[in-house]
């Protein structure tokens, strides 16, 4: 019998060290997938303001051009701090603190007149609500390391 609670115990600890490895992979991947707009896009404002100073030389923001690059930079340094993992909860809340503005000052759907570019800007206006409630979802889970051994010693 007590072979036997043995062997049940390790069956046991072998499918919780799966279950972790899996979730670490996953958390890992999620991470991944929602960091790259932010470093791809984040990166093409800062090289490349284009359009979007106008919008935000509009909204009477001093220095329009460099308001779009320091955001893409802030884009592109929060969206690699998710991606690898580093300090995922500042970046984050970082990111929600640059999306909030962005969205509202670079998607005001309700303003747009054409029904077509309205549905374009209703599309992005959503999409960046989304993003956003990625992001919060990151911020609660913390800064937790996301590998299987650090997952096991906390256990």
């Amino acid at each position: 019998a007590a072979a036997r609670g043995a062997e049940w115990r390790h069956v046991v600890r072998l499918h919780v060290l799966g279950e972790v490895y899996m979730r670490s992979a996953v958390h890992v991947f999620a991470r991944t997938l929602l960091s790259l707009a932010f470093i791809v896009l984040g990166w093409d404002a800062a090289r490349e303001p284009g359009g979007r100073v106008k919008v935000v030389a509009a909204l009477g923001i001093p220095r329009p051009d460099l308001a779009v690059r320091a955001n893409g930079s802030l884009m592109v340094a929060s969206g690699a701090m998710l991606l690898l993992g580093i300090r995922p909860r500042a970046a984050a809340l970082t990111l929600v603190a640059l999306m909030v503005p962005t969205t509202l000052a670079g998607h005001p759907f309700w303003q747009v007149n054409d029904p077509q570019q309205r549905k374009g800007q209703r599309i992005h206006f959503l999409k960046n609500l989304s993003m956003i409630g990625g992001l919060l979802f990151v911020a609660l889970s913390g800064d937790r390391h996301d590998t299987a051994c650090s997952s096991s010693r906390r256990r």
